[in-house]
């Protein structure tokens, strides 16, 4: 990464402990759980639990519940709680998208730079990064920002851009292709809308297809992040062949003679 990004985190910066990690790794599994449940997953003693729960509550990560502690998530936001169609997009393949943003965060070390397109399962890889520390995040969806822009120990750099079309999180156009020639990711990950053993990552909107291809330029690795359900679609607009992409995170759905001839090209393919 360029030194111009380089930076490090205060000691005043709320640190969590090994406990509070396996306690929030165990929500980010679940969502909810019980004292008691959670004692059997992080050890300890009660006291020492609910201390962890509160500090984590005061990171803004979880909210503590009559015996026990949920996650939070914004998954509707306050324009788009009553959108139909927005929510039909956040619920459709919730779990799977939830599993496979957890695994894609689990393969980000710490100090590196890592692209998120803007995307639904992109955004659960945020989610699932937002108690990490010492990453920084270079993303052009507005959404993906505005979740990790108050964690102290993720430094996040939203492209700028244009919003090419109505209810839509991405950030298209020449400002954000401007900003992304000066930075370089350790990895990128991918959403996309089609993935095709011929026809390769595809998207629906041309404008959003050139910024995800420059921040794949950018980039040391590329990983796709896709439920089993893009897997031989195809949309309209050409990200990438699959000669770039060096990791496929996809779901349990997908089957073994779905995913052998991504393998056979070379690529990694993680099921989750």
């Amino acid at each position: 990464m360029g030194t111009s990004f380089a930076r490090k985190i205060t000691p005043s910066m709320s640190t969590l402990n090994s406990r509070s990690e396996r306690i929030m790794k165990f929500l980010l599994r679940t969502g909810t759980a019980s004292i008691e449940e959670i004692l059997a997953e992080a050890g300890s003693s009660a006291p020492s639990i609910r201390r962890d729960l509160a500090r984590l509550e005061s990171r803004g990560l979880i909210r503590r519940t009559h015996g026990g502690a949920t996650l939070v998530e914004p998954l509707l936001y306050e324009p788009f709680r009553y959108d139909r169609s927005f929510q039909a997009r956040e619920e459709r393949y919730a779990a799977e998208k939830r599993r496979i943003g957890l695994a894609a965060a689990e393969l980000v070390e710490r100090n590196e730079t890592i692209g998120l397109t803007a995307g639904t399962t992109t955004t659960h890889i945020g989610r699932s990064l937002r108690h990490r520390e010492d990453i920084q995040v270079v993303t052009n969806a507005i959404n993906i920002g505005m979740e990790l822009c108050n964690q102290p120990g993720i430094r996040t750099y939203v492209t700028g851009g244009a919003v090419p079309w109505a209810w839509s999180f991405s950030l298209t156009g020449s400002a954000a292709l401007n900003f992304l020639n000066d930075v370089y990711m350790d990895k990128v990950f991918l959403s996309v809308t089609g993935l095709d053993i011929e026809r390769g990552a595809t998207t629906l909107e041309s404008d959003e297809a050139l910024v995800f291809r420059k921040m794949l330029k950018q980039s040391k690795k590329v990983i796709v992040v896709a439920d089993s359900s893009k897997l031989t679609k195809v949309s309209p607009a050409l990200v990438c062949p699959l000669s770039e992409i060096q990791m496929l995170i996809t779901d349990v759905g997908a089957t073994e003679e779905c995913i052998e001839p991504y393998r056979k090209l070379g690529i990694e393919v993680q099921r989750v």
